[in-house]
């Protein structure tokens, strides 16, 4: 071409011819869709600590969309916060009192200005807590929420967060693998997939900014479709597990102690150190951090389809917040 370069397409124009395909997708997704109730049981628990002098008990929120209303779960301690609180004790061999405060449908700014307020807890929590964690993103991706104010949006709800919370740990977790949900059919998985992992790099610089912990999800969780719930598109309980295992890690990146000793191991023994009698093979080391940053694939802010004709977010219409 003479040297000269040849001028970039945008990716919005390029999805273009694929708009009527992406519609028709958006509306079957909707309608063949299974919707889930979120989890039922106490939205509090306390998870007790193995080690009675290790401090008074951890106390952590979590706050958010289905998946924090536990949406694919029967009930909230077998969702995210009550893994959460058992992989918390397991790190830190502490005491963990959990409350959870979720909607299905909640966008971040419905969660920033109509569940923060909603989200001290049960008196059991104290006036004080020591992590929260914030789940959001799917709903804002389903309703094609403009970058900019995803941006916005997300800043604010990390500001709400810290002004409330100011002495606990943040974290914000990622964006889920949305190219992988076998809800969603080809090429709609792909292009919510793309636009899915800008809005995760987006989540990751304002919770750095803002001082918060940004917790990127694995993206091998989404291969095993027995961590999917029967909807394909929420976590199963064993999907909340696996997450929270994640969650617990990013949070608390240096397990108590004693946290890694072998059965039958005295106390104040090191880590790793051997019961008596020694056992024949070393105890399974601890899973490794999950993923590494999101992948780098770009996304438009102008993905064919309306807000009406989306697939589910949380299973329900664009148009509905339950």
């Amino acid at each position: 071409m003479n040297g000269r370069r040849r001028p970039r397409v945008p990716q919005s124009m390029m999805l273009i011819p694929l708009a009527p395909v992406l519609a028709v997708q958006a509306w079957r997704t909707v309608r063949r869709t299974p919707r889930l109730d979120p989890a039922t049981g106490d939205e509090h628990g306390f998870v007790p600590g193995a080690d009675p002098g290790a401090g008074p008990a951890f106390r952590v929120v979590v706050i958010g969309e289905s998946t924090a209303a536990g949406v694919g779960a029967s009930q909230h301690a077998e969702a995210l916060p009550g893994f959460l609180a058992e992989a918390l004790m397991e790190r830190l061999r502490r005491s963990v009192a959990w409350s959870v405060t979720g909607e299905n449908g909640a966008t971040a700014r419905r969660v920033a200005t109509g569940l923060v307020p909603a989200a001290a807890g049960p008196p059991v929590l104290g006036p004080a807590l020591d992590l929260v964690v914030v789940t959001v993103g799917i709903n804002d991706l389903i309703r094609r929420r403009p970058m900019r104010r995803w941006t916005a949006d997300l800043a604010d709800l990390v500001a709400v967060l810290r002004g409330r919370y100011a002495d606990a740990t943040l974290v914000v977790a990622g964006m889920p693998p949305v190219h992988r949900f076998p809800a969603i059919p080809q090429p709609l998985r792909l292009v919510l997939g793309a636009r899915a992992r800008t809005m995760d790099r987006i989540m990751r610089d304002v919770a750095v900014a803002g001082g918060a912990v940004h917790a990127p999800m694995d993206e091998s969780m989404a291969r095993d479709r027995r961590l999917f719930a029967s909807d394909g598109f929420h976590p199963s309980p064993a999907g909340y597990r696996a997450w929270a295992e994640d969650l617990a890690r990013a949070a608390a990146p240096t397990p108590h102690p004693f946290a890694t000793l072998p059965p039958g191991s005295p106390p104040g023994s090191p880590p790793g150190s051997p019961s008596t009698p020694p056992p024949s093979s070393p105890p399974g080391s601890s899973p490794s951090s999950s993923s590494g940053q999101p992948l780098s694939d770009p996304a438009s802010d102008s993905v064919p389809g309306s807000a009406d004709s989306a697939p589910p977010a949380d299973t329900v219409p664009p148009q509905t917040t339950n």
